[in-house]
């Protein structure tokens, strides 16, 4: 998995990844939540934020936005096209051999202003979705953490999209009336490769202060 990506695989990708949502949507039967990568509505402030500098380390890059800064690998590619609802996708280089699925972590924010959930009903909601509406799904993992003050959920769990068996590593957080949701989505198969630095790329996310 360490060649250069190829205009054909990255297409077959962004192809995987639209199947697998669509996949997705086809079971929501329009009950609320959040499951692998879907989104229901983005939403953009337009408070001032004081945007921090962040030095990344060597062979890794930071993309900052208003709101967040978020480091990746400088061998990951940024994609911000909007693909799928998402804010952004970092994914990793394909390999020649055939590989067809891109291992990847992407953000996507719902506006939840006309609902009132907290995080606390965001969790249980989304994890009632993943065990009712995935596919073969199993939830390996819950629990509630907390880095620089601000609290979030992880989440982890495996499932069936199209012809991939996945495990999906998320993080939830919930502020200013808006959920964040970031994703570590890999091939079950591939995600002890990946986890490192998936996680890497998923503890360097952090808000900036208003």
């Amino acid at each position: 998995k360490h060649a250069p990506p190829r205009l054909c695989a990255n297409a077959t990708y962004r192809r995987t990844l639209c199947l697998i949502l669509k996949h997705l949507q086809m079971k929501r039967n329009k009950v609320l939540g959040l499951i692998a990568l879907v989104i229901l509505t983005t939403a953009c402030g337009n408070k001032q934020t004081k945007v921090k500098q962040v030095i990344p380390p060597d062979g890794w890059t930071v993309l900052t936005e208003n709101d967040y800064s978020i480091q990746y690998p400088t061998d990951w590619v940024l994609d911000k096209s909007g693909l799928a609802g998402t804010i952004f996708s970092v994914h990793s280089q394909v390999s020649a051999s055939g590989d067809q699925f891109s291992e990847n972590v992407n953000l996507i924010i719902q506006d939840l202003s006309t609902l009132n959930y907290d995080l606390n009903r965001f969790s249980d909601i989304s994890e009632e979705q993943i065990k009712t509406k995935v596919t073969n799904s199993i939830l390996l993992e819950s629990k509630r953490l907390n880095a620089g003050g601000t609290e979030f959920q992880k989440v982890i769990y495996t499932g069936d999209f199209a012809k991939y068996n996945l495990t999906i590593e998320q993080y939830y957080w919930v502020r200013d009336q808006k959920a964040y949701v970031l994703t570590l989505t890999c091939e079950t198969s591939q995600f002890d490769a990946y986890k490192e630095t998936g996680e890497k790329i998923l503890n360097s996310f952090s808000f900036n202060k208003n």
